[in-house]
């Protein structure tokens, strides 16, 4: 691993329940010495991305909300993805999200929630399970073969518990069920009584960027059939795609690849060791 990487590897410390850093937890993470992990520190915060805080800790800093405005400015998922994600919303009168993903995280980055009885157990930017419900399930089945290689000798345990396979063949044949299928549909898996239906968005270069996912009360789902629901969310899942496309070509520019999935941060967790694309 080399140097940026672990002085990027810092900005993953940060969780709901560790909003502060030491230069202790640093040392830990990435094995160097004190000196070289206050320079890290120091690196970061000469950006803006931490900032000093009390007790000698560091929180995260003012330049992440700068950034997080540009991405929302500019960002083709989010900016292709808002007039029909509230269109679709609006007309059958449901929750909608727009979910991404980036290593082995999957986490909503837009929604419109309208129907109050059902809790908004969601929101942009809280990471969420991999291997469970629609929005996760939808991009996973995308990814390529070897990324899921990846996932496997990674996860394994937490395939196995998602009920994903056994072994790399089953889970392999999972995945490509959930792509014949084309909606994903997932029942309480991540919420109690809440249906989730996913299509899958794709760039330009029809790779995965993310899912749309409808999150739908089971006593609706069940009364009303999936039909009503499946055919306007995949119209709506491909219209957004195609606005993706003619974006990336409209810029002239090459299209940047989606974020590839990433063994776990803790040292000596790896389950197995990584194939290279070559070895699928």
């Amino acid at each position: 691993m080399s140097s940026l990487d672990k002085m990027l590897g810092i900005l993953g410390l940060f969780r709901e329940n560790r909003t502060r850093i030491r230069i202790e937890d640093v040392i830990d993470l990435t094995e160097a010495s004190r000196a070289t992990a206050y320079r890290y520190l120091q690196s970061l915060t000469d950006a803006g991305l931490l900032a000093p805080a009390t007790g000698g800790t560091h929180a995260l800093g003012p330049r992440i909300i700068e950034l997080d405005r540009l991405m929302r400015m500019t960002d083709p998922l989010l900016t292709q993805a808002a007039g029909p994600l509230r269109e679709l919303s609006a007309a059958l009168r449901a929750n909608v999200m727009l979910c991404s993903y980036y290593g082995d995280k999957v986490m909503c980055v837009d929604l419109v929630w309208p129907d109050s009885t059902v809790p908004q157990a969601y929101e942009r930017g809280r990471p969420m399970p991999m291997f469970r419900g629609a929005m996760a399930k939808t991009i996973l089945a995308h990814l390529p073969p070897y990324h899921l290689r990846n996932m496997m000798a990674w996860h394994a345990a937490e395939i196995r518990a998602a009920g994903l396979g056994e072994s790399w063949d089953e889970f392999r044949s999972q995945m490509a069920r959930l792509r014949r299928a084309g909606i994903v549909v997932t029942r309480a898996e991540v919420v109690p009584e809440l249906i989730g239906l996913g299509a899958p968005l794709f760039d330009r270069e029809q790779r995965v960027l993310g899912s749309l996912v409808l999150a739908i009360p089971e006593s609706r789902f069940d009364t009303e059939g999936m039909e009503i629901f499946s055919g306007r969310l995949t119209n709506t899942a491909e219209q957004i795609s195609a606005a993706i496309s003619r974006s990336a070509e409209d810029a002239s520019l090459p299209t940047p690849k989606p974020a590839r999935p990433r063994p776990p941060s803790s040292r000596g967790s790896r389950s197995a060791t990584p194939r290279s694309k070559n070895e699928i």
